[in-house]
């Protein structure tokens, strides 16, 4: 077994990060596997250094361990670059020069029998420059749009094996349909002008190349697996199991967000808790844990 955490050095780290890498880290100790330690910083827009060396420091403080050096995602450029070459080849990729106004304009306005439908990303994209012209080289500075119908048509049905217990996760083995990437998630980004490349991307590249096999997040994430097992289908790579699992959320009901800095762990740290007080927070929330 070999599982990560993936943080962004773009704020703290809050009790659910803390959660999120106890849970990856206990499985694959419980396995006698591998716990991996990845800085996800393609948006160099809003990663920070100082961020960046509180992930180290708060990680440790919990009492993580991983092997060195740990993988950057600001270094895999040329990989990500590759892998939007071989669908931009197939043409199963087309540039897209509409603005967020845009879609919402196109995906608000009246259709007959339904109104707009939300997917991982947001609004499904309507289709608006899907005519784009995709003949010659990889656009250098371009929005990249994954052409959903065409990648959906060329694998068919994909899945993917759910071992979490987030609350509505299913269990077991889960199938995608065509029509549900058609229709209920549509033709997602995967290039950016400023990174390079995509969440959606350079997750399933990464995870392929560090041999990851058991992805651990939060149940958030769930309905974009469905993307994910797509892009490995589609760029032959393996697909690994998957633990979506429950959130840690604050006093309302809220999921926990990096602007929540009174939930921070340095914050915590700086008020004199021990990482057994930040245990017990989470075994608050979730009775089935432990260390």
């Amino acid at each position: 077994m070999k599982t990560r955490f993936a943080p962004s050095p773009t704020g703290p780290l809050h009790l659910g990060h803390a959660y999120s890498a106890l849970l990856a880290h206990r499985l694959a100790r419980d396995a006698g596997g591998t716990f991996l330690l990845r800085i996800e910083d393609i948006d160099q827009g809003r990663a920070r250094p100082e961020w960046d060396a509180q992930i180290f420091d708060d990680l440790r403080w919990l009492g993580l361990d991983w092997p060195r050096p740990v993988l950057r995602q600001s270094d895999r450029l040329p990989a990500y670059r590759a892998a939007l070459s071989a669908l931009w080849d197939r043409g199963l990729l087309f540039p897209c020069t509409c603005r967020r106004r845009d879609i919402e304009a196109a995906a608000s306005a009246p259709q007959e029998g339904a109104g707009p439908v939300h997917g991982p990303d947001g609004l499904v994209y309507p289709g608006t420059c899907r005519g784009a012209d995709r003949r010659g080289p990889l656009p250098a500075d371009a929005v990249l749009r994954l052409d959903m119908r065409k990648a959906a048509e060329a694998v068919g049905e994909v899945g993917f094996v759910e071992e979490g217990s987030g609350p509505g996760a299913e269990h077991g083995s889960i199938g995608v349909l065509p029509d549900t990437l058609i229709h209920q998630i549509g033709d997602v980004v995967l290039g950016r002008r400023d990174m390079g490349t995509s969440y959606h991307l350079s997750v399933v590249v990464d995870d392929a190349h560090q041999g990851i096999t058991h992805v651990v997040r939060g149940q958030d994430l769930f309905d974009a697996t469905a993307i994910h097992v797509l892009l490995q289908a589609l760029l032959g790579l393996p697909t690994p199991r998957y633990h979506h699992h429950a959130l840690i959320r604050d006093a309302a009901g809220r999921r926990l967000a990096k602007r929540d800095d009174a939930r921070a762990l340095a914050t915590y740290r700086a008020e004199g808790l021990t990482p057994l007080d930040i245990y017990a927070k989470i075994a608050a929330q979730i009775p089935d844990f432990t260390v």
